[in-house]
């Protein structure tokens, strides 16, 4: 049986649930089974391209939902998870056909996908998840941003903050691919060392404390909100903790930048902020709004990247909502 797993690419969570999908399907469904990854990224316009499930059994973790005929597991855990009503609606049809609902599963309370699958292996399937703990364990604190600390969010200490590093900047479109089924066969910091994996950690190192300096310069916090704009800076990714660890007295964060195949605002609630949960603004559905999407505390919106001043819009009608809110 060949199956196809298309995760959420450059992303630590995405990866990781990924591998986790792999390791659980070979062990609780078919063990013969042979795995290939794909990296599914939003951006604007169609997500998906239907020409390439072509797998005997074709699933899609910590990612938008697809009502494709052809997608036999889904599972993810972001507020935004249906594109459209019908995709909604098709979902909901789908739970109650008894053998389409144990292969699709949702639910927007758990932290990272990895941890939202992990207790659907476990207690549906009977899948051990003890030796894949550590790998669990992270995936919340990095999707979760369950740091201590904004110094242990930006100052990556940890194997899995520098590996996330690593997904997260990767232009090489057959890295993570590689990576994944490493992930659930040794700890994370042999996962680390390993030479095509350790040899890119110093050159992104750099580029962070640089992406560090240039969100210090460019950066303003006003009425509990943090700007900023760097799409003259075109990066790949950038620590979205920076924005917190730079003004620590802020509850939001909006950033706007440009990669290769996007134009992209970033929306984020400070996790360390002392303001009263019940009062914070829920950030998915303002970014749906815009066609984007994301949990309750973090969203994002793409635009093509030659959307530029449209997404400068976007992200400027967001920072003057946040911070007349913040005013009230």
């Amino acid at each position: 049986m060949q199956v196809r797993v298309f995760y959420h690419d450059k992303c630590f969570d995405g990866a990781c649930s990924a591998s986790l999908f792999a390791r659980f399907h070979r062990e609780c469904v078919a063990a013969g089974a042979t795995y290939e990854y794909h990296g599914l990224v939003h951006r604007a316009g169609a997500l998906f391209d239907e020409a390439q499930f072509t797998g005997d059994e074709n699933a899609i973790v910590d990612f938008k939902y697809s009502a494709s005929p052809h997608i036999t597991w889904w599972f993810d855990h972001h507020l935004s998870a249906f594109l459209t009503p019908e995709d909604h609606q098709n979902f909901l049809a789908c739970q109650q056909d008894p053998a389409c609902s144990q292969r699709k599963f949702f639910d927007p309370h758990y932290t990272s996908c990895t941890s939202f699958l992990a207790h659907i292996g476990e207690t549906k399937f009977g899948f051990d998840t003890k030796p894949v703990a550590e790998l669990i364990h992270w995936a919340d604190i990095v999707d979760g941003a369950l740091y201590e600390s904004p110094e242990a969010a930006v100052e990556m200490a940890e194997p899995a903050m520098k590996l996330t590093l690593i997904i997260e900047s990767t232009q090489d479109p057959e890295f993570i691919p590689r990576l994944i089924p490493l992930l659930t066969e040794m700890p994370l910091a042999e996962v680390l060392a390993q030479p095509f994996v350790a040899e890119l950690l110093p050159p992104l190192m750099e580029r962070h404390k640089a992406a560090l300096e240039l969100i210090r310069e460019r950066s303003e916090s006003k009425d509990g909100v943090i700007f900023f704009d760097i799409t003259d800076h075109p990066l790949e990714g950038f620590n979205k903790f920076i924005p917190y660890y730079l003004h620590p007295e802020a509850v939001y964060s909006i950033g706007l930048s440009k990669s290769s195949f996007r134009t992209k605002v970033a929306v984020g609630t400070n996790p360390w902020t002392k303001k009263d949960g019940a009062t914070l603004v829920n950030l998915a559905e303002i970014c749906e709004r815009y066609g984007g999407g994301g949990h309750a505390r973090v969203g994002a919106i793409s635009f093509p990247p030659d959307q530029e001043d449209a997404a400068r819009v976007a992200a400027e009608e967001i920072v003057a909502e946040l911070r007349a809110r913040g005013n009230n």
